[in-house]
């Protein structure tokens, strides 16, 4: 049956943090980081444009790219043209590869965290704007993101965060409530979007804001979930009860 969103949105409070039985991540500046100087310096220099021409005419096709509604191929004629440089098969190969490379420089703590849920029994999924050629490639790459119970790539599904049916088809593929799931994105719209259906949500920032607002809306014992009791004591935070694993 598909899930539709509560009548009451839920939040978490001090005093009764909601049940969470699984964590949706989004994949970019989430699992993975923000891309760097270097890469974009790397991908500039294959197409041999100014890195600015080229920042600007990758963001602008890109909604296109995530939904769809280009593939791999379309979307770096796009940009190329845009930008002003010539685009054969060996040039297409290439940037197509260092996309990849841009989006897999990985969020270790995160990356590390995502392992210790699943130990536990706990769901996991992805919900990423992605195109097709990137999404491929990091699946190829990244042998460990099998292990997560449900991973939407947007552009699969013709639709794209913000949209409010992208969130409701990653819950029911992940057969659990909105108000159930904790969605991790770095976005602030998608944050507003996933509330207004009733997730739990919280935007990431850095990783110690992350654990900071873990811990205030009380969902130490997720964050901690897996650790030794002695290292969870030393960072200062109390030892953990075994972990319930979800049904």
């Amino acid at each position: 049956m598909p899930i539709t969103p509560p009548e009451n949105a839920a939040t978490a409070t001090q005093h009764t943090p909601p049940h969470i039985d699984a964590v949706l991540f989004d994949f970019g500046q989430v699992l993975s980081n923000a891309p760097d100087a270097a890469a974009w310096a790397h991908l500039s220099s294959i197409a041999g444009v100014d890195k600015n021409r080229l920042h600007e005419a990758y963001w602008a096709f890109r909604h296109d790219y995530d939904r769809g509604v280009l593939n791999g191929r379309a979307y770096w004629n796009a940009v190329a043209r845009q930008a002003g440089f010539p685009l054969d098969d060996a040039t297409l190969a290439a940037l197509l590869a260092a996309d990849v490379e841009l989006w897999t420089d990985l969020n270790l703590p995160m990356v590390e965290w995502v392992a210790r849920l699943q130990r536990a029994g706990i769901r996991t999924g992805i919900l990423s704007n992605i195109g097709d050629a990137i999404a491929e490639g990091i699946i190829a790459k990244l042998a460990w993101l099998s292990a997560f119970d449900h991973c939407t790539w947007s552009h699969a599904l013709f639709m794209a965060k913000p949209e409010p049916a992208i969130y409701l088809k990653t819950a029911e593929a992940l057969n659990t409530r909105p108000e159930h799931i904790l969605f991790i994105d770095d976005r602030e719209d998608n944050i507003i979007a996933a509330v207004a259906l009733g997730f739990q949500a919280i935007q990431y920032t850095t990783h110690a804001a992350f654990e900071r607002e873990m811990r205030e809306r009380g969902f130490t014992s997720l964050l901690n979930v897996g650790l030794d009791s002695s290292i969870a004591t030393a960072a200062g935070q109390p030892a953990l009860e075994p972990a319930r694993t979800a049904k």
